[in-house]
């Protein structure tokens, strides 16, 4: 038993109101059970109690025991003298206010569903990922669809609040913002974290006042990167000329990164950080006021252009400086492309949404993901396991946000999949 579940119970009045009295025996009626409230003080703030012919206004405080609120010191607490009525499982003994008068108790030890307190306790216990997998199939599928929608927006407005951050933290500039997601997004899985490593260690103001330039975005990038400390051959040799003159030019020397901060094992040359930076330059050195740009846009193919750009000739020949390649790749593929529209174009509008209060861009945002694909993982894999299908990249972004938010730490209280379950034919028999 946890006291989570009580505050579910109360929430929502699963339990069973017949006869209602306190434990000294008055009669009960809850007018208003009041608004949940998760910083330090009771825990239903605003509830309206009538207890005997009196109405009361004020707070409910929810225990497993009464006893508990001696336990936790809230008799020596002013905050919780508004406390009208102490709902508790079992009412082991009398509480009191900090003056010394007596809080009317209720428990709901025997007001409870079995039935109901079973499946919660099941759900908790489950050892599984989904804790409700023996249950899913009982679940109707427009239940398990409104809450990975539901999911899939409450992440995207968490990461519209995320990014939004990074606005501010930037002195409210939406281009640097824009290229630090930009940076990252090219990482992909392997290499995010050196790449924002770079965003940091190469200005964007710098790399700004470089962007028609294509040779000289590389030189920083490269430079700054860690992998002009070996001249191979003549690309490179002007490379660190380059680099040379504009780390001295802008400081950037102190913050030089080395290339064992880079992670080239298991992975195929195609997908190399050093291929990789040269799609980045190739990319910036394209696009001047990218985020406007991206917030412009509105179709998966332009979105794919942006980012599909030529590289420079060097690099559709080589893997590495001074290592050739069999294989020409122009351009980053369209599966890349479509990863960083999910991973920083989407991000982007629901950071942008959550900074001007416009719905519009983070329906934008769900509207690019229900229009591309993504790969499976191994967390949506685990719904696949009970049936559920992702068709979308939406699906998948779905998936990820149930599972951290709701599966993994076990929310089933507050998950619509979860709340289904536990009520599922236990409210009748109340």
């Amino acid at each position: 038993m946890r006291e989570a579940f009580l505050h579910y119970i109360w929430q929502h009045q699963y339990f069973d109101k017949s006869n209602l009295e306190t434990a000294e025996g008055e009669p009960i009626q809850v007018l208003r059970t009041g608004f949940y409230h998760s910083d330090a003080g009771p825990d239903f703030k605003e509830a309206l109690i009538r207890i005997g012919e009196v109405e009361w206004s004020g707070s409910v405080e929810i225990h497993i025991r009464a006893s508990d609120w001696q336990r936790h010191r809230h008799q020596t607490d002013e905050k919780y003298n508004q406390v009208v009525l102490h709902v508790v499982w079992e009412a082991d003994e009398a509480v009191l206010r900090t003056d010394n008068t007596s809080i009317p108790t209720l428990e709901l030890k025997n007001r409870i569903a079995p039935a109901m307190l079973q499946k919660y306790e099941t759900l908790q216990l489950a050892g599984g990922a989904i804790p409700c997998a023996s249950f899913w199939p009982t679940v109707p599928d427009i239940t398990k669809t409104m809450m990975m929608e539901r999911a899939l927006t409450e992440r995207l407005e968490l990461k519209g609040a995320e990014v939004t951050a990074m606005y501010r933290n930037n002195g409210n500039d939406w281009e640097l913002t824009a290229y630090q997601l930009l940076c990252k997004g090219f990482g992909f899985k392997l290499n995010q974290e050196p790449f924002e490593r770079l965003a940091k260690a190469l200005p964007w103001q710098v790399v700004r006042r470089h962007q028609q330039q294509g040779m000289q975005v590389e030189a920083l990038l490269f430079g700054q990167a860690g992998f002009l400390n070996e001249v191979k051959d003549e690309y490179s040799q002007q490379q660190v000329r380059e680099f040379s003159f504009l780390s001295y030019k802008y400081s950037l020397k102190a913050q030089v990164m080395q290339r064992h901060h880079w992670n080239f094992l298991r992975m195929r040359p195609a997908n190399f950080p050093t291929v990789r930076l040269s799609q980045l330059a190739a990319v910036l050195a394209s696009h001047q006021h990218l985020f406007a740009r991206l917030m412009e846009t509105s179709d998966v193919k332009t979105y794919e252009a942006l980012f599909r750009v030529p590289v420079s000739a060097y690099w559709q020949e080589h893997y590495d400086i001074g290592k050739s390649s069999k294989a020409v790749q122009e351009a980053i593929g369209k599966s890349s492309a479509q990863n960083l529209i999910i991973n920083v174009v989407v991000p982007l509008l629901a950071g942008y949404a959550h900074y001007s209060q416009e719905r519009t861009y983070l329906e934008k945002a769900v509207a690019l993901l229900e229009k591309l694909k993504e790969d499976s993982n191994r967390t949506t894999r685990l719904y696949e396991e009970l049936g559920w299908k992702a068709r979308t990249a939406a699906d998948n972004q779905a998936a990820l946000a149930l599972y951290k938010h709701y599966c993994a730490p076990v929310n089933c209280l507050q998950c619509a999949v979860g709340n289904k379950i536990i009520k599922q034919n236990n409210l009748s028999v109340l």
